[in-house]
């Protein structure tokens, strides 16, 4: 069996699954966020309403809730989420409540990773689509909808139809000029959005192993924009190391067998790779950077879950030091955690020097709902993972995806441009 097969044997009991088995696996982590919880505390609501017992979940201590999407709070609704969520982790007991404006919060993707929450060979139930993110650790990670939720904080388990593992093979190492995104948007580019819907895409090679943490979850992370159920990255000494410095140890490392076998496998060589953007208005409609040095922009976006980990800040003070933006530049480090980090390292400074506006953090201008919107015919290039249409804004806005590379370099000159320019 390969990685995700033996997590989900281990999870559901079995000695062996194969792909398109139907099994209840338990659910080891969960995560709500300020647009899940209001939806889930809705069902058990409903559920209530029906004589159900709704009045105990399975294990607070297993529960985290961060406020990420709409904070800082544009409007009554986003505010009386807020509250909710409130009165949802005290109700139930839920202790790992990351508030905005308290101390540490972040983007529910980063959290899972920077606070060490999810761990290798655990299965993690996201109320999220890019829960796939921590994958990158060796997890089990997906998302599931307002009622799936519901029915895990109520009985811990949720069934599961064993997915095909796509592998993704990467030869070589990374040029300096090119980084996980360019990758992933590469992959996208190849096989489209829909091609690994309901399936594992699982990440190895010697490219992979050469890949920071932060790189690898990029590509955990865009993983979703493949259709991809889950994905995952075998744990190497890397991860352990990163988990052990935020205080966890004793791991369950699960590796796949030598044997494993694949549905389909797809082989890349690293030197092969150019700096690369997708255009509007889908992830796999890419180009080669250079090729489209001509597009004008009119905003430059280094955030999310997906382009605003400290590893994607650290490359764009690289090429905003000593320079300035020529567009309106935001950038947006994940969590205070690594906004902090940022400070320590100079960057914000860069940042701030360049003529960029650095925000807390806040999944809102990737979402399209606050913080940044875009208005109509405006154009952006943007570290975020989705570009159709209205993502990032108004319905006839543009968004351009790329690496934190790319969107640096072109936030000085304007235009999209490749960072060997720079």
């Amino acid at each position: 069996m390969n990685i995700t097969e033996k997590i989900i044997s281990n999870a559901s009991n079995k000695h062996e699954v194969s792909p398109h088995d139907v099994v209840f696996v338990n659910v080891d982590k969960v995560m709500l966020h300020d647009v899940s919880g209001p939806g889930v505390i809705k069902v058990f609501d409903k559920l209530q309403k029906q004589g159900i017992d709704v009045s105990s979940i399975y294990d607070p201590d297993r529960v985290w809730v961060t406020e990420d999407h709409f904070v800082p709070s544009p409007d009554e609704v986003s505010a009386e989420n807020i509250k909710k969520l409130s009165d949802f982790t005290s109700k139930y007991g839920i202790k790992k409540h990351f508030k905005y404006g308290i101390g540490q919060y972040g983007i529910c993707h980063t959290l899972s990773h920077e606070e060490a929450l999810v761990l290798p060979g655990e299965v993690y139930a996201g109320g999220d689509s890019h829960t796939n993110t921590t994958g990158a650790l060796g997890a089990f990670a997906c998302g599931f909808g307002h009622t799936d939720m519901a029915y895990i904080l109520l009985k811990g388990k949720i069934w599961i139809k064993v997915p095909e593992t796509i592998y993704f093979k990467l030869d070589g190492s990374l040029p300096n000029h090119i980084m996980a995104k360019d990758f992933i948007l590469k992959i996208i580019g190849d096989i489209g959005t829909n091609f690994c819907t309901y399936r594992t895409m699982q990440f190895g090679g010697h490219g992979i192993k050469e890949m920071s943490i932060d790189e690898r979850l990029t590509l955990t992370n865009m993983s979703t924009e493949a259709g991809a159920k889950n994905a995952i990255i075998e744990p190497d000494t890397k991860v352990v190391d990163y988990i052990n410095e935020r205080g966890v140890h004793n791991l369950n490392l699960i590796k796949g067998d030598v044997d494993s076998t694949y549905h389909k496998t797809f082989e890349y060589n690293a030197d092969d790779l150019e700096p690369v953007v997708a255009k509007p208005f889908s992830p796999q409609n890419i180009a080669v950077a250079h090729d489209c040095s001509s597009i004008e922009l009119d905003k430059a976006y280094i955030g999310s879950c997906t382009g605003a980990k400290l590893e994607d800040l650290a490359v764009a003070a690289k090429i905003l030091n000593g320079r300035k933006v020529k567009i309106r530049t935001e950038i947006l480090p994940s969590s205070m955690s690594i906004y902090k980090k940022a400070m320590d390292c100079g960057f914000i400074k860069i940042f701030i020097d360049s003529g960029a506006t650095v925000a807390p953090p806040t999944c809102g201008a990737c979402c399209g709902a606050h913080m940044g919107v875009l208005s109509e015919n405006e154009i952006c290039i943007s570290t975020t993972n989705r570009n159709f249409p209205g993502r990032m804004g108004h319905k006839k806005s543009q968004t351009y995806l790329a690496s934190p590379m790319v969107v640096a370099a072109s936030a000085i000159t304007g235009k999209i441009t490749d960072p060997r320019e720079i």
